[in-house]
Formats: C-alpha cells, structure tokens, sequence
C-alpha cells in the first residue's frame, strides 16, 4: 500500500507561483509513476501532469503546458509539481496519484492510478 500526502498549496495572485510536493510512503516509490490531477468545484476531474516511474517521461495537460515542470526525487519519495504564471482557473483542489509502473500511453487518465492523496486547495486571485 502507498500512502501519498500533498502538500504546498496556499493562496497566490495572479502571475504568482507554487510549489506543490507529494509525499510517499509505504511502497518502492521509484517504481511508482506518479500523476497530478485537479477538480474544481463544478467541474469534472483534470489531468495536469505525469511523470514517468523512471522519471525519463513527462505528461503535461494542454491547460498547464509551458508552466508546469514536473520532476521526482527518489531519494526523498517526493514528486514535485512547479507551477508558475498561475492564473485564477488554475484555482482548484489538486491531487496526486500513484500507479506501479503504469502504461505510459495512459498516464493522463485518473483510472490508470491506484492509490490518491487528499488533495491539497491552490487558490488563484485576481
């Protein structure tokens, strides 16, 4: 069983940046992909990134293309998720989620993970 804690999210303005930080335990991380997903109030679940188990791949949603970096540290269990020139529809609770190995071809797909954190609120203003 893999346990996953999200944390780093907050309040920012617009423009403004985050660091969001999963944290894993319970499992051979470095054998997990790992993706970020976020809901907002109303909407359906959304794909935001993916990292390969091997860290080699990388997955971005078209919404966050070209401000989102995504990179892992095995030595820390941790997946980090950096956000920048956020704006106020990035505003949502952000979740991640944890596959063994995973089919790369479906890393964008929230059924393609097993194990989920809590999720952790990003709030953008205006």
């Amino acid at each position: 069983q893999v346990q996953l804690v999200e944390s780093g999210g907050g309040l920012v303005q617009a423009g403004g940046s985050l660091r969001l930080s999963c944290a894993a335990s319970g499992g051979t991380f470095s054998m997990y992909a790992v993706g970020w997903f976020r809901q907002a109030p109303g909407k359906e679940r959304e794909f935001v990134s993916a990292i390969s188990w091997d860290g080699i791949d990388t997955y971005y949603g078209d919404s966050v293309k070209g401000r989102a970096t995504i990179s892992r540290d095995n030595a820390k269990n941790t997946v980090y998720l950096q956000m920048n020139s956020l704006k106020p529809e990035d505003t949502a609770v952000y979740y991640c989620a944890a596959t063994y190995r995973g089919y790369r071809a479906y890393l964008g797909h929230d059924s393609s993970y097993n194990y989920w954190g809590q999720g952790t609120q990003v709030t953008v203003s205006s």
